[in-house]
């Protein structure tokens, strides 16, 4: 059967006669509805070895070990590893020479009676690419955005039967294995934000840049990666969690981005936070746009300013939203602790464009309106005029006409705040200059930590 398919049926078809992939299906939440694709299909026989509901927790503990929490990565690997082992172990011997073994895992959390709380799933694959092979293993982690849960479970059955083909027929292929995932499935329906590949297959793969692919599709609105390098939910790493935002392309990273954050942490949370809060964490953020050349993603430059970034032990986080209140409200999904984004004189008076609030019925107005929701505040580091050497700081800042009363509103009331500058002479020299000098051979290290001036370099001789 060629693709592209007709159907889920199809798909499962596909696999279902190709006699060498053959497995286990471990479901717990949401039902059966992955292993019910391929009992759907002909020819499930070629396929399926077992499929189990560990639905009780007593019996998933006795199967998979205690855990704090079931719907968990911790817990979806636990499930793959232990009936991967178990597959291997039964039937290495009588179908060991020709059979692809596979076990495919998920825990879920699907809508309940009377209901509200979030809904989302933990996937995960072990499987062999060739007989007698190592094996590797693909783990994802999806919101489930339908209302009724009857919807909620058919989206979960048909993206788990993608991710078991994608497995078999796409892994070399990130672009195309990312897309395939939600194929039959109607945009809105599902949100894949997290990815990983691992095990000896996938020594060399980046999951970096796959966690960037689900951006680049926009089946995430973001991404978020800590300073290991570990790929990780934007949900799990700023979970009560006090957050300082530093937006920016860091092209090149600089000590002035340093030192902003170092200024704003002086202010930066407000004392009293809430019980259980954990410590704040500074966060730089990318916007997609700005890793574009020629209308497509430069892995290269991403990988030299994530590695950069993270060698200073920043969290990284990138995400797809370019106006500033559509990242507040991103990050407000994840944390309900204080957020504080540090700005520059230049992206203080950005916000004041009305190109920001172009698909807002309220404009400029509502713009802000949203940047303000629920416990954030603008921290905005100063900058001297490269002409007549004014200094210019939150405090003395001239707002565009007509929006003065408004901006002066902010500052009354501590949305906006000025946060000094440690050092002026780092005013002297923006990202673009220090480019240029190096460029053209003049003196550029001292406005570079050195973690990041391999980055420099590579972009310079990228241009030349």
């Amino acid at each position: 059967m060629s693709e592209p398919f007709d159907s889920p049926e199809d798909k499962a078809l596909r696999m279902n006669l190709d006699t060498s992939i053959y497995g286990t299906f471990a479901e717990i939440g949401a039902g059966q509805e992955v292993a019910n694709w391929f009992f759907r299909a002909s020819a499930t026989a070629g396929t399926v070895a077992k499929s189990i509901s560990a639905y009780d927790m007593t019996i998933s503990d006795a199967l998979y070990g205690k855990t704090k929490r079931y719907v968990s990565q911790e817990r979806v690997v636990d499930m793959v590893n232990y009936e991967y082992e178990l597959l291997e172990k039964r039937l290495s011997k009588p179908r060991g020479k020709e059979s692809r073994f596979f076990a495919f895992a998920n825990t879920v959390r699907a809508r309940g009676y009377k209901d509200t709380a979030e809904c989302h799933g933990w996937l995960a694959i072990r499987f062999q690419s060739q007989p007698g092979r190592p094996s590797g293993t693909i783990v994802l982690h999806v919101n489930l955005l339908d209302q009724e849960n009857v919807d909620q479970m058919e989206a979960l059955g048909i993206l788990g039967l993608n991710l078991i083909d994608a497995a078999y027929h796409k892994a070399g292929d990130l672009r195309g294995f990312v897309g395939s995932l939600t194929e039959f499935i109607a945009p809105g329906r599902i949100e894949i934000d997290m990815l990983r590949f691992e095990g000896k297959p996938f020594e060399m793969v980046d999951n970096r840049i796959c966690a960037l692919e689900l951006v680049r599709q926009g089946m995430s609105s973001a991404t978020v990666f800590l300073p290991d390098g570990e790929v990780v939910q934007a949900a799990e790493a700023f979970y009560k969690t006090p957050l300082l935002i530093l937006r920016g392309s860091f092209l090149p990273v600089t000590n002035l981005h340093l030192d902003m954050l170092k200024q704003a942490g002086k202010v930066f949370p407000p004392k009293g936070g809430s019980e259980g809060a954990r410590p704040c964490r500074e966060v730089c953020e990318v916007s997609l746009s700005n890793l574009l050349r020629n209308g497509e993603v430069d892995l290269v430059a991403f990988l030299d300013r994530a590695d950069a970034l993270q060698a200073i032990g920043k969290v990284v986080m990138v995400s797809n939203c370019p106006e500033f209140h559509r990242v507040a409200a991103l990050l407000r999904r994840f944390t309900r602790e204080p957020i504080g984004m540090i700005l520059s004189i230049g992206l203080l008076n950005e916000l004041f464009k009305e190109k920001w609030s172009d698909s807002l019925e309220g404009g400029i107005l509502e713009s802000f309106g949203r940047l303000f929701k629920s416990k954030l505040s603008l921290l905005v580091y100063p900058w001297r005029n490269g002409n007549d050497g004014e200094y210019v700081t939150a405090d003395n800042f001239r707002a565009p006409e007509g929006w003065k009363k408004l901006y002066e509103h902010f500052l009354e009331n501590g949305m906006i705040s000025d946060i000094g500058c440690g050092d002026e002479k780092l005013l002297e020299m923006t990202g673009r200059s220090i480019l240029r000098a190096a460029l053209n051979g003049e003196e550029w290290e001292k406005w570079v930590p050195e973690e990041a001036r391999a980055l420099v370099k590579s972009h310079i001789s990228q241009l030349k």
